[in-house]
């Protein structure tokens, strides 16, 4: 019997942004029914609207506001799990954004890297989705933000050390849901899942990026 799964691509999505076949081999990650392996990092909308990861993490450097949260949720074609602050913007502001990106769809929210412990504990009685919260350092107290915070996923995001904070958290508990970045290549991908991450988040290549590989053909197919 055939067990291979069909694949079908419509002739207007030749150019779909396709995350590294390798992360089919994390366990995932099972939120509110939907099993989330791989996580596309943009708030392009046109990447975000023609890629096959699994799920968006939609964090970004400006202070969060509606528009963008209800502007990537549209275009979406899978869950998205938002950012809405933590670091810069703090207090009733996020809780206000996290509330409003519940009730527009948002598979959970993701909170930044400086938000306090018992801001995450206020946000869990605010919100009925799950809260991602962010480790980039391993001087952090990893248990508290891991067991105590209130938080019901851990996102990491540190850069080269990375591999060592998710091995670290995984000491601490191996069972505790986990999302890490994957670095840029197959091999980095695979050394965070082995270090026990259940979930990857993949950077794609930019919209200008794409393009000027389209444009190169082009040119090539003009030539005589």
């Amino acid at each position: 019997m055939n067990k291979e799964m069909p694949k079908i691509v419509s002739s207007l999505r030749t150019h779909l942004v396709a995350v590294p076949p390798c992360i089919r081999k994390a366990t995932g990650i099972l939120i509110n029914g939907k099993r989330i392996k791989s996580l596309l990092f943009s708030t392009d909308v046109a990447l975000i609207s023609n890629c096959d990861a699994d799920a968006i993490i939609a964090v970004y450097p400006f202070t969060p506001t509606l528009q963008i949260t209800n502007a990537i949720i549209d275009v979406a074609q899978g869950p998205v799990l938002v950012g809405v602050g933590g670091g810069t913007t703090a207090g009733p502001r996020v809780k206000e954004i996290a509330l409003d990106a519940e009730l527009h769809g948002a598979l959970a929210v993701v909170l930044n890297a400086p938000t306090k412990t018992e801001f995450v504990q206020e946000l869990q009685g605010h919100v009925d989705i799950p809260i991602v919260l962010t480790i980039v350092s391993l001087d952090e107290n990893l248990e508290e933000r891991m067991l105590h915070s209130g938080a019901n996923i851990i996102n990491v995001s540190g850069g080269k050390n990375t591999v060592k904070i998710v091995q670290a958290l995984r000491k601490i508990d191996p069972y505790f849901p986990i999302i890490a970045t994957g670095g840029p290549n197959e091999e980095t991908i695979m050394d965070v899942i082995e270090a026990g991450a259940n979930a990857i988040t993949y950077t794609p290549p930019t919209s200008a990026d794409i393009f000027k590989e389209m444009m190169e053909n082009y040119r090539m197919q003009c030539k005589k």
